[in-house]
């Protein structure tokens, strides 16, 4: 969550999105004109991840991809953008929209990474692989943590709504499909003049990414399915690619790249929320409240949500205007569709607040859902904790509603209002050494070695020569 989408209005988010799902336009061909319009950011997309607000970067993003766009077998209105979030990923719209993570971005280790997943991205949009998935209802989330709640009312007042705006793109693509997009990809960047085999090394980083951790896969390869023979195949197609190409030399721009993500944060930024030993703090906002043990939890600049663990009850916070608690409480009823609601003024834990209640209609699909919303007053600022669950279940959470709402309060513990969120630093090797050695002179812990390898996107024992630039990360 941060300030800026903590705004009156807010409470939008727990409705539908009227565009959630727009038509797409016909592709123009290359000697047709530009009717797609997908350069502006999708309010969707931004509710979910963020817009990190980096001018530089964005400059390196636009221009690549408008330099990608003029010589693709496509050419359109495109807009190309990077998004605040730490997950490695990077995917685009139908529409003719590519986004980018700040989390994928602290993995390239020069632009020709960068530009061959670029023109990845780009020849999904080329090819019309989004339009066909959309036409095929092949539809994969965005990874919200709801499981199928026992009102179906309930996902789509929460989750649903982000889920129809945003998961609509995130599709899983055929194998066909993604060969089509690498040959793209090593195409129009070998177009604009950069080695194309380094986009098969990102792969080799993303897979090293998912073995380290020995959880799921990348984000980036669990929407891009990843083959065996796809290193081998990229590396081969970027071979024919600068053969036939009429030139003898090739950009990679490794210092380049790496001097422009200096400071780029990396992993979660707790500025904006952090969850730790059951409790949600936030230090800009300057709040803290518990989370119910066990249940799972996603930060969203939007909304923060804590859900059941099978997916049996919901408990969302977010910013509900600037307004008075009577007119907050209106427009919740009225946004929710509440029936049978009623309000009652109290104080909760010293705030002046108002606690909603009211039932959402059973639809053809499943039970009607109960709703609890507490709005509490602090400062200038509404915020609302709004519970659902089936109606016939709503006494069994309805404590732990009630537990998070009565332990919101103030943040003044000095050690999180001044939690600071890792950065990725370039650092210059003083002489000719091994990547290990240069880590340990910089104070990283040995536990985190290979994980800075991979970041680096080298083994721990490669050797550094002097002068070279590499990545270490610390506040």
């Amino acid at each position: 969550m941060n300030l800026t989408f903590l705004r009156a209005g807010a409470l939008a988010v727990l409705l539908p999105l009227a565009s959630a799902a727009p038509s797409t336009p016909g592709l123009p061909t290359a000697a047709t004109a530009h009717p797609l319009q997908g350069n502006k950011p999708d309010p969707a997309v931004i509710a979910q991840f963020g817009l990190y607000n980096n001018p530089a970067l964005q400059k390196l993003i636009d221009a690549k991809g408008q330099q990608m766009e003029a010589i693709s077998d496509r050419p359109g209105d495109y807009g190309f953008t990077i998004v605040d979030s730490p997950v490695i990923n990077a995917f685009a719209t139908p529409e003719g929209h590519v986004y980018f993570t700040r989390g994928i971005m602290a993995y390239f280790n020069n632009e020709a990474q960068f530009t061959g997943v670029l023109g990845h991205e780009l020849g999904h949009i080329t090819a019309q692989h989004g339009k066909k998935q959309k036409r095929n209802n092949t539809i994969a989330g965005i990874g919200m943590l709801l499981g199928q709640i026992a009102a179906p009312r309930v996902m789509q007042s929460i989750g649903g709504a982000v889920q129809q705006g945003v998961g609509l793109w995130m599709l899983k693509y055929s194998r066909g499909d993604e060969n089509e997009a690498d040959g793209l990809g090593v195409k129009y960047s070998t177009k604009i003049g950069y080695d194309a085999s380094y986009m098969a090394d990102f792969f080799q980083t993303l897979q090293r990414t998912e073995e380290k951790s020995g959880a799921s896969t990348p984000d980036f390869l669990s929407t891009h399915p990843n083959s065996a023979d796809r290193y081998t195949r990229v590396k081969a197609l970027a071979t024919q690619a600068k053969q036939s190409a009429g030139r003898s030399t090739f950009l990679v721009n490794r210092d380049q790249y790496l001097r422009a993500i200096e400071g780029l944060p990396f992993g979660e930024d707790p500025r904006q929320g952090f969850v730790e030993n059951s409790v949600f703090y936030h230090p800009d906002l300057k709040f803290r409240f518990p989370v119910p043990s066990g249940w799972k939890t996603q930060n969203s600049p939007e909304q923060f949500q804590m859900a059941e663990p099978n997916g049996k009850a919901l408990l969302a916070f977010l910013g509900a205007g600037t307004g008075t608690l009577d007119a907050a409480s209106q427009a919740l009823v009225k946004q929710l569709g509440l029936t049978g609601a009623q309000a009652q003024n109290t104080t909760l834990n010293g705030f002046p607040a108002a606690v909603v209640e009211g039932d959402q209609a059973a639809t053809q699909e499943g039970a009607g859902a109960h709703v609890r919303a507490y709005l509490l007053q602090d400062g200038k600022s509404v915020y609302a904790f709004i519970g659902l669950a089936a109606a016939a279940s709503f006494a069994t959470y309805a404590p732990q509603f009630d537990a998070v709402a009565k332990g919101y309060g103030r943040l003044t513990e000095a050690s999180k209002l001044n939690r600071q969120p890792e950065k990725i630093h370039i650092k210059t090797a003083t002489g000719t050494t091994t990547l290990a050695a240069a880590l340990a002179a910089n104070g990283i812990a040995s536990g985190r070695y290979e994980e800075l390898a991979i970041l680096n996107g080298m083994k721990t024992t490669d050797r550094l020569t002097k002068g070279m630039l590499y990545k270490v990360v610390g506040k």
